[in-house]
């Protein structure tokens, strides 16, 4: 199975569910990109993955371009009610999917209630993710 996740900055919310659809299918190829890439994950998302003991420090923001040419089962856009910021992925792709979440670098407030957002949309991106490819083992790659 090759799944690719697009947000905007690749970031905070593809990057969480890069890590999460690898954590939970290790023997797919799970990639993640966006259309404007930031200069780094964002920090309370690595830390809030770590919480649930997936390491995502090592990632880092890539840019759609290189993905252009290589076929995916699936391409994801996770941004939010910001989809049409999003890019309609134009290659060769089986099913497209949009699933958007609240884009945690926008809250405000003190770090732990940011935090407390940070983890709320890890939880939702987790649910999702299982709830989409339950049904999918690592050795399962059609749909």
């Amino acid at each position: 199975m090759n799944i690719l996740v697009i947000c905007t900055g690749n970031r905070c919310r593809s990057q969480m569910t890069h890590g999460i659809l690898q954590h939970l299918h290790p023997d797919w190829n799970i990639c993640s990109a966006g259309t404007k890439p930031a200069t780094q994950v964002h920090p309370l998302g690595i830390k809030v993955m770590k919480e649930i003991g997936i390491d995502i420090s090592r990632h880092f923001p890539k840019s759609l371009d290189q993905y252009l040419n290589k076929e995916w089962d699936y391409v994801i856009t996770v941004c939010g009610g910001a989809k049409e910021s999003c890019p309609v992925f134009k290659g060769n792709v089986h099913k497209r999917l949009h699933i958007g979440f609240d884009d945690p670098d926008a809250f405000k407030g003190t770090e732990e209630e940011v935090l407390t957002e940070f983890r709320r949309v890890r939880n939702e991106i987790m649910d999702s993710m299982n709830n989409l490819f339950s049904k999918h083992t690592a050795k399962d790659d059609v749909l």
